[in-house]
């Protein structure tokens, strides 16, 4: 979510300076529980003070902006709250994912506390309340309406963009830094995810899918960007005797994780569930081929220049890797068209496009004022 709000304020200032004057607004976090004795490192302080913050102290903040700016963007739904002490009609909100909600939409998939539904009913009333909803896929907006029953009407969708620095072409000095963190390249073939470990990504999935692709080939190598495993993933990749081709490394800057995927022969994304799926676009603007959960928002993403297997399907999964390597070694032209292909598709995203499908919209809710500015 950061990243979306980071590209559109570099976009906005650089691209719509003349019409737009934004500011972002970045409230930092009061620590109250995590500040109590014996409460350091707590995770229930930590998360005390977060929902302190985000349904308390920001609301409360927000108050006092409602008279000082003709429009308002949240750019993550989870502070959909937010809209209720914001001029609504004036407020735009970008929905990633249905993930927040799910406890209200889902209760059957996620039970929670009647105090955790209520908290999230009031989130997902401020989603409700907003002017204009801007959505990252037609997945999302389609979701919306069929689960969450907004019209269609209110929605718009805006579609995230790849980074500047994802680019097939080489980058001496962020490629140098990705070999001294993985060694040189070429040496074994790299599978490559990037994102967290949160349920949903199905790292489970992701590590039988290895173990199934190093009984044909035995030295492919997994490199897993966005943190480490859980006890439990860790326990797993033990069990399956992966652990020892698993290179884990936390979240990189830009420019170290574009050279990462350039390297990499194929990102695997076998998540049960995405908004959008960043790390699609990505890979394919570096060049690298991507196989992917088929699901709505990953084929709305990656259209015919990816590869699709079903969600869970470990064989399946791996037969789609060990094909792909097999084609990357033995058939280099019919390789080079599919990464040829990824960089196609991903042209048609871009974080400038994104700011001005966000501009539209921003007149849509004050048209009068930009109309004024425009002149």
């Amino acid at each position: 979510m950061d990243l979306v709000a980071n590209m559109l304020f570099d976009r906005l200032t650089a691209e719509h300076g003349r019409t737009v004057e934004v500011q972002l607004i970045r409230p930092p976090m009061r620590r109250r529980a995590s500040r109590l004795p014996g409460t350091r490192g707590s995770r229930a302080a930590f998360t005390v003070d977060r929902f302190t913050n985000r349904l308390w102290d920001y609301p409360r903040e927000m108050r006092s902006l409602a008279a000082r700016f003709d429009v308002f963007h949240i750019v993550d739904h989870s502070y959909s709250q937010l809209v209720h002490r914001l001029p609504a009609a004036r407020t735009l909100v970008t929905c990633h994912d249905l993930d927040t909600f799910r406890s209200v939409l889902e209760p059957e998939t996620e039970p929670r506390s009647t105090v955790f539904r209520a908290m999230t009913r009031h989130i997902l009333d401020g989603l409700r309340k907003a002017g204009h909803i801007a959505c990252d896929t037609a997945a999302t907006r389609d979701a919306l309406v069929l689960r969450a029953g907004i019209d269609s009407a209110v929605m718009t969708v805006v579609p995230n963009g790849p980074h500047p620095s994802c680019s097939p072409a080489p980058e001496p000095v962020a490629d140098a830094e990705a070999a001294r963190l993985l060694g040189p390249a070429g040496a074994a073939p790299e599978l490559l995810h990037v994102g967290s470990t949160i349920a949903r990504k199905r790292i489970d999935v992701l590590l039988a899918i290895v173990a199934v692709v190093r009984t044909v080939v035995p030295n492919v190598r997994l490199v897993r960007v966005g943190g480490p495993f859980t006890a439990e993933q860790r326990a797993l990749a033990r069990e399956l005797e992966v652990d020892d081709a698993v290179t884990v490394l936390p979240f990189l800057d830009r420019s170290t994780l574009a050279a990462v995927y350039r390297r990499s022969a194929l990102v695997l994304m076998p998540s049960e569930r995405e908004g959008f799926g960043l790390p699609v676009i990505e890979a394919m603007a570096c060049g690298t081929p991507v196989a992917a959960s088929d699901i709505d928002a990953m084929r709305e993403v990656g259209d015919r220049a990816a590869l699709y297997c079903r969600p869970g399907d470990v064989e399946a999964w791996a037969r789609t890797v060990v094909g792909a390597l097999a084609e990357r070694r033995s058939r280099p032209e019919a390789w080079q068209g599919r990464r040829d292909a990824a960089v196609e598709r991903s042209r048609a995203f871009s974080w400038s496009r994104y700011a001005a499908d966000v501009v539209a919209l921003y007149r849509r809710l004050a048209p009068t004022v930009m109309e004024a500015a425009a002149g």
